[in-house]
């Protein structure tokens, strides 16, 4: 079993979302043209880079992932994170600051983007089962439960070699978050605004880590949010019936079991203007064929 396939996704100013007939729908800022998905089709799952300056906070990318295993890809590509056309057999995807991932069946991993941090050194990952993207790191979970790390780990989002029986990964700008196979959740990095403060969580099925926010998903389909809320975007304690979840910058997502989207944080930008959105995907677990 590998990761659940991400209907949903949240960037810095801009949020993604896949329908059950294989179309995408975007909503917030397209400074780069990262909204720029209505001619996509067959995608089964999306991902929404992140940038960490504000300088660049009207820069940003998204992927696609096919049900065929391509990755399709818009927007800003300085680095060459859009660069995934000839990426094949790929199960699951996932974005960072200036890159992007791809989960290949055989537990590989390719990386696409900026390689100065460290956080593209992938290709030497074997048996990987999720992936995640931070704003300076890469996280990943192998089958057998540990999770790996490369990039910067200044504020000890890469000190993960300890942990054990993770199926699921969440990276946020400066800190990652673990879920294990008896739904509690781990954390490690920078703890000033509270995104680590996860011990306390159970039943938990899904986890999404913002730039300093981290959400929770129980098997209830109750959210939890802990960290930085200046915008609101850990307001999420009355939603009900979420099937998946998404964490950007200061804006949470949730799909609900009905294909319909709530959303909390800022509204800059359009960003949480997802209150049309309907017919979205449930998750399922991408097993031995991309897409099934």
């Amino acid at each position: 079993m590998r990761q659940q396939s991400t209907v949903v996704a949240a960037g810095r100013r801009h949020s993604v979302g896949v329908r059950r007939d294989g179309t995408v729908l975007a909503a917030g800022a397209d400074g780069a043209g990262e909204r720029r998905v209505g001619s996509w089709a067959r995608v089964v799952a999306v991902a929404a880079g992140s940038v960490h300056t504000a300088r660049n906070t009207g820069r940003s990318h998204t992927l696609g992932l096919r049900a065929d295993g391509r990755v399709l890809a818009t927007g800003w590509n300085d680095d060459g994170q859009c660069d995934v056309d000839g990426w094949r057999d790929v199960v699951a995807i996932a974005a960072g600051w200036r890159r992007s991932l791809g989960l290949l069946e055989d537990g590989r991993v390719l990386a696409a983007g900026r390689a100065a941090d460290g956080a593209c050194d992938v290709p030497a990952w074997r048996r990987i089962v999720a992936i995640a993207g931070g704003d300076w790191h890469t996280v990943g979970a192998t089958d057998d439960g540990r999770a790996v790390a490369a990039g910067t780990g200044v504020r000890g989002q890469c000190a993960v070699e300890g942990w054990r029986d993770i199926v699921a990964v969440s990276a946020g700008h400066l800190h990652t978050v673990g879920l294990r196979a008896d739904g509690r959740v781990v954390a490690t990095g920078a703890r000033q605004t509270g995104a680590c403060e996860v011990d306390r969580w159970r039943d938990v099925v899904q986890v999404a880590a913002g730039s300093s926010h981290t959400i929770g998903l129980t098997a209830t389909g109750r959210v939890l949010a802990v960290g930085d809320s200046s915008h609101g975007q850990c307001e999420v304690g009355a939603w009900e019936d979420v099937v998946a979840v998404a964490a950007g910058s200061a804006h949470t997502l949730g799909v609900r079991a009905d294909g319909t989207v709530v959303s909390a944080g800022s509204t800059d930008d359009g960003r949480c203007d997802v209150g049309t959105w309907t017919d979205l995907r449930r998750p399922q677990c991408v097993r031995g064929t991309p897409g099934e």
